[in-house]
C-alpha cells in the first residue's frame, strides 16, 4: 500500500476500533457475557487498537525508510487486524470455537508486519530539499 492509503486504512482501522469496542461494552455486553467471552472480545480490541497505531506509524515512516517493506508491513498489519481481532469478534458473538483456529495466522501476520518494519530501518530515503 501507498502511503496515503496506509494512514488512510490506518484512519478507518481506528475508527472501527472505538466504534466496536463500544459497541461491545454497551450493545453486545449481555451476549458477551452469556457467551462468557468478554474478555476475548476485549482482546480482539485491544490488538485491533495496538495494530492500528502500528499502521499509522508504518505509513508516518514510509517518507524516511524503505518503502517497498513498509508497505509489506502495512499489509501484514492490516491483514493480521482481519485475521487476529476478526476471529475473535467472530468467537465472542458466535461460540463457535473453531474460529479461534485461524486466529494464530493473524498473530504470524502481526510479527510479520513488526519484522518488516524492523527491516525498513535498514536503508533511509534521500530526502529531496
Amino acid at each position: 500500500m501507498k502511503q496515503k492509503t496506509t494512514l488512510q486504512i490506518g484512519a478507518i482501522a481506528g475508527a472501527l476500533a472505538v466504534s466496536i469496542g463500544a459497541f461491545g461494552a454497551h450493545g453486545l455486553k449481555s451476549l458477551l457475557e452469556a457467551n462468557q467471552r468478554t474478555e476475548t472480545f476485549e482482546l480482539a480490541v485491544r490488538y485491533h487498537f495496538y495494530h492500528t497505531a502500528a499502521l499509522l506509524i508504518t505509513g508516518m515512516l514510509m517518507q524516511y525508510f524503505d518503502e517497498r517493506r513498509l508497505r509489506w508491513a502495512s499489509v501484514a498489519f492490516v491483514a493480521g487486524i482481519v485475521i487476529f481481532s476478526g476471529s475473535l469478534y467472530a468467537l465472542s458473538l458466535t461460540g463457535i470455537t473453531i474460529l479461534g483456529a485461524i486466529t494464530p495466522l493473524g498473530g504470524v501476520a502481526f510479527i510479520v508486519g513488526w519484522l518488516m518494519m524492523m527491516a525498513s530501518f535498514g536503508k533511509k530515503k534521500e530526502q529531496k530539499t
